[in-house]
């Protein structure tokens, strides 16, 4: 998002400052190598902000059906793909999405949330973490609040769609989700 953004430049005083011969030598040396130095990081400056643009126009790439369908239609990525497919290191993806986020049509997002491990399933590529935490969330959304769903149970009940997780994981999901145990979601009379 550009509107919001500023424009960074070198005052031309300091221009003016190097071709005036009035100017000592020491003083145009110490100008010199600081607009030097000015000029390096405003390029940097356009260079991370062109790679995460392209980041960012290779997720959408990548998750077609996620802007068009919903959060259950994330599919699995690593920065390894988009290392590969944008030819830099996957190290320089890292740094380009750490603490950045997207708008969506489904709401706000931290580019590091379409970044996630294929789960075995019986579709052709697996299925997102994300998406089978978004399962997870449904189930336990949708529960008997008097008669939770274990972890146990909601394995079972996602091995009914295809998808095959233990039991620890879960909970591991269920967990980094913040939802309760089944013990401690329980609703009584």
């Amino acid at each position: 998002n550009e509107s919001g953004s500023f424009t960074l430049s070198i005052n031309n005083y300091y221009k003016d400052v190097l071709k005036n011969p009035t100017y000592d030598e020491g003083a145009k040396q110490f100008i010199k190598n600081k607009l030097n130095y000015a000029a390096g990081l405003i390029k940097n400056i356009e260079s991370r902000k062109s790679t995460i643009l392209q980041i960012a126009e290779e997720i959408v790439k990548e998750q077609r059906d996620f802007f068009e369908k919903g959060s259950n239609f994330i599919k699995p990525m690593k920065l390894k793909d988009i290392a590969l497919d944008l030819g830099y290191h996957e190290s320089t993806i890292s740094r380009g999405i750490n603490n950045k986020y997207m708008l969506t049509p489904y709401g706000l997002f931290e580019f590091k949330y379409f970044f996630s491990k294929a789960i075995e399933s019986e579709e052709e590529k697996g299925t997102s973490s994300t998406k089978v935490k978004n399962m997870i969330k449904e189930l336990i959304d949708k529960e008997n609040k008097l008669k939770p769903l274990s972890d146990d149970k909601i394995c079972k009940l996602l091995k009914e769609e295809g998808i095959t997780l233990a039991r620890r994981t879960v909970a591991k999901y269920r967990e980094e989700m913040n939802i309760l145990s089944s013990s401690k979601r329980k609703q009584f009379i």
